[in-house]
């Protein structure tokens, strides 16, 4: 008889390299750099890194956090992102051990992907759609193949999520002169009504506004005047929601 490996480890063990892939991203999207051909290099003395340089978490504490050419210091960013997405593959595992594959792959997945658009508005102030809209999509196709009779419902969310922001922000700019919520924020509850449905609606941008507030509180993002991005926020506030559902 085979080993009847448990439905949570598989995404255990691709996790880091997903969270390795998550920092390539949150580096290259906002900045327009190519992603799928690209070769990773050290931005010290710009030699292309082998497969040796490349394995999730070893590699680094191998080389303790230098390149093994130039030994400039590796960002410790990447080594976070490959621990994050590990310990989100983690949470299925100890919340609901017994679930089903899509359901366990499922919670990961939109884990990955909130970590992946806060790590980027954080540091960018921009949710891109190549992230944003495929996460909607999944969202629709997740719903099609669970629970057909509630795709209407999750459609007219996605919609009414998506013309809720954008009313906010037309408001805002129509008040005081200038943008105050980016159309990003809009597709990003449009993904999350897509995922959970109306009924999640008012919980995932109460909890996305908390959430905001107490980030910025504890960064200290607030002072100075400096912009506070809601998509950190709000995809922890999505993940959490779907987690819990």
């Amino acid at each position: 008889m085979g080993i009847a490996w448990p439905a949570f480890l598989p995404p255990i063990l691709v996790s880091p390299f997903i969270g390795s892939l998550i920092g390539v991203l949150a580096m290259r999207l906002p900045e327009g750099r190519p992603v799928g051909m690209a070769r990773s290099e050290c931005n010290g003395c710009g030699r292309t890194l082998g497969v040796a340089d490349l394995v999730p978490v070893l590699s680094y504490l191998a080389l303790r956090g230098r390149c093994r050419t130039c030994r400039a210091p590796i960002g410790r960013a990447h080594l976070l992102a490959e621990f994050a997405a590990i310990a989100i593959a983690c949470v299925p595992a100890l919340a609901e051990p017994q679930a089903d594959p899509l359901r366990i792959w499922s919670v990961c997945a939109l884990g990955w992907a909130a970590l992946l658009l806060s790590w980027i508005d954080w540091q960018a102030m921009i949710l891109p759609d190549v992230i944003t809209l495929p996460l909607l999509v999944l969202g629709l196709l997740l719903c099609w193949f669970g629970d057909p009779d509630a795709l209407g419902d999750h459609a007219l969310a996605s919609l009414l999520g998506y013309g809720l922001l954008r009313a906010v922000a037309l408001a805002y700019r129509s008040l005081r002169g200038r943008d105050g919520m980016g159309a990003g924020d809009a597709k990003l509850l449009a993904a999350g009504g897509a995922w959970l449905g109306l009924q999640a609606l008012p919980l995932m941008l109460f909890g996305g506004a908390v959430a905001t507030l107490l980030l910025a509180l504890v960064t200290g993002r607030t002072r100075g005047g400096d912009a506070v991005p809601f998509g950190p926020g709000l995809a922890l506030a999505m993940w959490a929601v779907f987690l819990f559902n």
